[in-house]
Formats: structure tokens, C-alpha cells, sequence
């Protein structure tokens, strides 16, 4: 056996123990980075206590959201003159609880920002490890593909897409998930156009790899960083995208609780009752900013963590 095999196969013995030395302070040293990082933190905080709140909404809301009671109609919430303990944020046009309506609502647009996201982020992502990876012929083909998509005015080509199908939750998922993937594409490609020619991916090929083993299991995991702070920011774009669909009258239809869809309906009396408006857009106010704020921490935790 020649000196050169006995150094390799130390060297590949040597890799597990190594991996444990490191990865044993890898995770205090996480949530250390994490808690010195008030931006992420406020952001997952907020976000982790919107989605307890959809999750348990049935249980916290005080009210059926669909229950309607006319002579109840238009309470205001218990601070204003004329409110009740009752109901806490007041009731809408057909009498029904607000505070549970807006609990509700927190289920479709968490359900619509986290589902459009991931659609988004499986179109993208392959069409940009396929461009950086393969280049030439499909680089150009799937460049040219990007420039059609950002060229064509997403909210209008969104609102005609859902108006033609059919306003329904799947719908809105889908739709805004097939028109928000270009940033992941952008990123994922000029990302793989880095990797494609590193010493592991060529000893990948040398081995026999595929390519299509090559892509998901050498050059994909390496693109995680990358793609999980897209994944955040996207998700408070589909919620916006969500709540001016439904705004205009194509996206969630009554009478599901969607806060978008709470604004549209309370835009009638918004000088006189401006908390039919003002409370939904705090809760997209609040998943919006919680999203980005997490976005923004991942990156700066990612970045820290690759500069050493």
C-alpha cells in the first residue's frame, strides 16, 4: 500500500472525530450569535407568536369568526366610547367578532405567505441551480425566461389569473407562488455558477457522480444559507401580494377571514370607524416586519458565521 493511500484513508478517519470536536460548541455558540441579535430575535419572536395563534385560533377566539349578530353590528373595540369587554376589538358590519376574525385571518395569510413561498422557492431554485450548473444553451434559455417574468406587471397578471380561475385560498397560493420566484433563481444561480467548479464537485464527478446527484446532494445543501433567507423574506411579500388581491376584491373571498380582506370591507366607514382598517393592518404590519426582521438576522448570522 503506497504512502499516499495510508495518508487518505487517515485523513477520512480522521474527518468524523474532527466533526465532533466542532460540532460540539456549534450549537451554544448559535444561540449565543442569535440572542446578541435583537433584530432576529424581536423577529422570531413575533412571528413564532403569530403562528401560535393561528395555530391555536379555534381555542383563543372568543367567538365563532362566521357567527353573525345584526344588532351588534359595528361595536366599537372596549377602549372606545360604547365598547364592551364583550368584544374586545369590537364586532364588523354583520356583527362578527373582530379578535376572532382576526385570529383566523392569521391561519390564511400564514397559510398563504409560508405555501406561495415554497412554491416559489421550488421553481426558482431549480431553474437556477439548472442555469449556473449546465450553463450555455440553459443558462440563456432560463435567462431569458426571468426576463419575460419581470417584464410583465405581476399584480395586474395576478389579479387576471385569479379572476379567471377562480378566487379560492389554492388559488391565491399558487398564482402568487408561480410569480414570486426570481430571486430565488437570481441568487441560486450565480451562487452554483461559484460551486460548479470547486475541488469537491470535480472529485463528485471523478467518482461517477451524476449530475443530477451532484445537484442535489453536493451543490443544493451548500445553497441552504442562501435560500432560507429568501424563503423569509418571500413569505411577508406573498402576504402583502395576499392582502391587495384580496383588497381588490380577487383574492379571499367572504366569508373567510383573511386581513386583507378585513380592510376591504371596512374601507367603507374607515373615517368613522378607522379600527375596521387600522387593526388588520397592524397584524400584516406585524408578519410582514416579523418576516423581514428574521430575513435580515439570518443573513447577518450567515455572513458572520462564513467570514471565520
Amino acid at each position: 500500500m503506497s504512502e499516499m493511500d495510508l495518508s487518505f484513508k487517515a485523513a477520512a478517519a480522521s474527518e468524523p472525530a474532527g466533526e465532533l470536536l466542532d460540532a460540539a460548541p456549534a450549537r451554544p455558540k448559535l444561540w449565543r450569535n442569535i440572542m446578541h441579535h435583537p433584530g432576529l430575535v424581536i423577529g422570531l419572536v413575533v412571528l413564532a407568536s403569530l403562528v401560535l395563534l393561528a395555530v391555536f385560533a379555534p381555542w383563543v377566539s372568543p367567538y365563532d369568526p362566521y357567527d353573525q349578530s345584526l344588532p351588534q353590528r359595528l361595536l366599537p373595540p372596549f377602549w372606545v366610547d360604547g365598547g364592551s369587554t364583550a368584544h374586545l376589538l369590537g364586532t364588523d358590519h354583520l356583527g362578527r367578532d373582530y379578535l376572532s376574525r382576526l385570529l383566523y385571518g392569521a391561519r390564511v395569510s400564514l397559510l398563504i405567505g409560508f405555501g406561495a413561498a415554497s412554491i416559489g422557492c421550488v421553481i426558482g431554485v431549480t431553474l437556477g441551480v439548472c442555469a449556473g450548473y449546465f450553463g450555455g444553451l440553459t443558462d440563456r434559455i432560463v435567462s431569458f425566461i426571468l426576463t419575460c417574468q419581470l417584464a410583465l406587471p405581476g399584480l395586474l397578471l395576478a389579479m387576471a389569473l385569479v379572476f379567471l380561475i377562480g378566487p379560492s385560498v389554492g388559488v391565491v397560493i399558487c398564482v402568487i407562488g408561480f410569480l414570486h420566484w426570481s430571486y430565488y433563481l437570481v441568487v441560486t444561480r450565480a451562487a452554483t455558477q461559484k460551486i460548479r467548479d470547486l475541488e469537491y464537485i470535480t472529485a463528485a464527478r471523478v467518482i461517477g457522480s451524476s449530475r443530477l446527484q451532484i445537484m442535489t446532494t453536493e451543490i443544493l445543501p451548500n445553497l441552504f444559507s442562501e435560500i432560507i433567507v429568501i424563503f423569509s423574506l418571500e413569505v411577508g411579500v406573498a402576504v402583502l401580494a395576499e392582502a391587495a388581491l384580496s383588497f381588490l376584491g380577487v383574492g379571499i373571498q367572504p366569508p373567510t377571514a383573511s386581513w386583507g380582506l378585513m380592510i376591504a370591507e371596512g374601507k367603507v366607514s374607515v373615517f368613522l370607524r378607522p379600527w375596521l382598517v387600522i387593526l388588520p393592518g397592524i397584524f400584516i404590519f406585524m408578519l410582514v416586519l416579523a418576516a423581514n426582521l428574521v430575513g435580515d438576522g439570518l443573513r447577518d448570522l450567515m455572513s458572520a458565521e462564513s467570514r471565520r
